[in-house]
C-alpha cells in the first residue's frame, strides 16, 4: 500500500473559476515549500503547461479514455512519489462524461483515486439555492467523497455570510473558501481556451497575482488536511513504459517553439525508455538542427506563427527532404498543417512545407472536438493494421482536399477510418507518404503501447542504414 495526500478539484461547468483556483491553491503551496505533483483531468495541453508553470514540476495527464484503469493509476503512483500532495484539476462539469452514465467524467476519475473532491461553484447572483446544488452534488453519485467547496465570483462580504451558511446549514459540507469577483480574466481566453504560456509574457507574476488572491481567500491548511486523510491506495505493480527496443540510441527530434508544442510528456518518456535520444528543434528558428533519425512534430498553434513560418523556407526544405529521405516522421493536428502544402488563415494563404497535397483552412467554430476512436486501415510505420485508437480532436482548422497547386502528386493514402470523430475528410484521417504520418487526432502513448517502440525502432534502422 502507498499513501499519497491528494485532492482532486472540480466544476459544475466550464467556466466555474476551477483553473484559476487550482493554479492559485498550486502556486500558493510551492510557495509553502510544499513539493507539488500537478495533474490535470482529460486530454488538456493548455491548462497542462499552466499547472506545469505553477508546480514547478511537469504535470501529467490523467484520462479514463485515454488509458485503461491500471495505466491511470500507475502513472498517478508514478509520477506522484515524494510529492507532499498530488493535485488534479477536473475538466467540464463534475458528472460530465461519454454517456449518460457519466463514464470518463471527473467524478469517475476522483472516485478511482479514491481522492476528496473539492467543487468550486460560481456564486454570481446566487444565495440560497448554492445549498441545493451542493446537496446534490453529494448525494449524486455512490462513493463520492464531496470534502468541500469553493466558492468563486462572490460580491462582498454579506453575500459570502450567507453563502456560508445556507451550505454548512443545509448540508455539511464546509465551504474551504471564497473567492471575491475578478475584474478581468488574470490570463485571457482565446477560441482553444486559455491563451499559451508560450504567448503571453510575465507568466510568473502572473501566478503570483493569482495565488496570492487564492491563497488569501482559501483555507490552505484545511485542504491539507483532507488530503492527508486520503486513504492508503494498492501499489500497481504495473509497468507503463515500453522496454528499450534498441542500442542504437537513434536521435529523434521533437519541434517546441510557439508553433507546436502540443506533448504529453508522457509521449516523450516513452520514446526515451524505448530506445531514443530526444532533441528540441524549432521550426521558427534559423539555427540549424543536428542530424536526426527520426522527427516528432505535435499540436499547437501554427496558424498564430503562420507568416514566421511560411518565411523559414530553410525549415520547411529541411522537413519536407526528412520525410522524402524516408526517416520516420510523425505529426499530429497543428504538425498535420504544417506538413501540408498551405495554411488559410484571416484571408491569407501561407506557404507550408509540401509534404502532403494537401492545403488546411482555419474556421472559425471547432471542426473537431472531444474524444476520438479510430481503426487503423493502411500500412504505416507506426500502428499496426487492425489496430483500434482511442486519442482525441480539438482543431478550429479543417482539411482541403486540394491546394492551390491542384494537390499535384499521387492521391493521399489515409491509413485511418474514424468510428468516432471527424478526422480529416470523409471520415478519414492519418495520412500517409512513406514513412511519414500526420492526423488530426492526438494518441497518448500509455493508451497505444505500440507507438513508442515501433518510432524507435523505425528510427533505429534509419541510424543503422546510415552507418552502414
Amino acid at each position: 500500500m502507498i499513501r499519497i495526500p491528494r485532492l482532486v478539484l472540480a466544476g459544475l461547468s466550464g467556466g466555474s473559476g476551477k483553473t484559476i483556483v487550482s493554479l492559485g491553491l498550486t502556486r500558493a503551496w510551492v510557495n509553502q515549500g510544499l513539493a507539488v505533483a500537478p495533474f490535470k483531468k482529460g486530454p488538456d495541453y493548455i491548462d497542462a503547461a499552466w499547472l506545469s508553470l505553477a508546480a514547478k514540476r511537469a504535470a501529467s495527464n490523467l484520462d479514463p479514455f485515454l488509458m485503461d484503469e491500471a495505466a491511470m493509476a500507475a502513472l498517478f503512483a508514478h509520477k506522484a512519489q515524494g510529492a507532499d500532495l498530488a493535485f488534479t484539476e477536473g475538466n467540464r462539469g463534475l458528472f460530465d462524461g461519454g454517456d449518460v452514465q457519466g463514464t470518463f467524467s471527473t467524478s469517475q476519475l476522483a472516485r478511482s483515486l479514491a481522492s476528496p473532491l473539492i467543487l468550486v461553484i460560481d456564486a454570481t447572483k446566487m444565495t440560497r439555492t448554492v445549498a441545493a446544488i451542493v446537496q446534490g452534488c453529494a448525494n449524486f453519485e455512490p462513493g463520492l467523497d464531496l470534502a468541500g467547496v469553493i466558492l468563486n465570483r462572490t460580491a462582498g462580504d454579506r453575500h459570502r455570510r450567507i453563502l456560508r451558511d445556507a451550505i454548512e446549514h443545509y448540508t455539511g459540507v464546509p465551504v474551504l473558501g471564497m473567492l471575491p469577483k475578478m475584474r478581468e480574466n488574470p490570463i485571457p481566453e482565446r477560441h482553444m481556451g486559455l491563451i499559451s504560456n508560450r504567448e503571453y509574457a510575465g507568466q510568473d507574476a502572473i501566478l503570483e497575482g493569482i495565488a496570492t488572491v487564492v491563497g488569501d481567500s482559501c483555507d490552505l491548511e484545511r485542504l491539507l488536511e483532507i488530503a492527508r486523510r486520503a486513504p492508503a491506495l494498492a501499489d500497481p505493480h504495473h509497468s507503463i513504459w515500453p522496454e528499450s527496443v534498441t542500442a542504437e540510441k537513434p536521435r529523434i527530434g521533437y519541434v517546441l517553439d510557439a508553433a507546436l508544442w502540443f506533448y504529453y510528456q508522457e509521449n516523450l518518456e516513452a520514446l526515451r525508455r524505448a530506445g531514443a535520444e530526444l532533441v528540441e528543434v524549432s521550426l521558427l528558428s534559423e539555427a540549424q538542427w543536428p542530424k536526426l533519425d527520426g522527427l516528432y512534430l505535435g499540436g499547437g498553434f501554427p496558424e498564430t506563427q503562420a507568416q514566421a513560418l511560411a518565411d523559414n523556407a530553410a525549415a520547411r526544405d529541411r522537413v519536407r527532404n526528412i520525410s522524402s529521405a524516408g526517416l520516420p516522421v510523425y505529426a499530429e493536428c497543428g504538425g498535420f498543417m504544417y506538413l501540408c502544402e498551405e495554411l488559410h488563415a484571416d484571408g491569407k494563404i501561407y506557404p507550408m512545407a509540401g509534404v502532403f497535397p494537401l492545403a488546411t483552412t482555419l474556421c472559425a467554430r471547432p471542426q473537431g472536438l472531444g474524444y476520438a476512436e479510430a481503426s487503423v486501415v493502411a500500412a504505416n510505420p507506426f500502428h499496426p493494421v487492425g489496430t483500434t485508437l482511442k486519442g482525441h480532436e480539438f482543431h478550429y482548422s479543417r482539411c482541403l482536399a486540394r491546394s492551390r497547386y491542384t494537390g499535384h502528386g499521387d492521391k493521399p493514402v489515409f491509413a485511418l477510418r474514424m468510428e468516432r470523430g471527424s478526422g480529416m475528410l470523409d471520415g478519414l484521417d492519418g495520412v500517409v507518404a512513406g514513412n511519414t504520418f500526420a492526423a488530426y487526432t492526438h494518441i497518448h502513448a500509455l493508451g497505444a503501447r505500440h507507438w513508442a517502440e515501433n518510432f524507435v525502432r523505425e528510427a533505429a534502422r534509419v541510424k543503422t542504414a546510415r552507418t552502414r
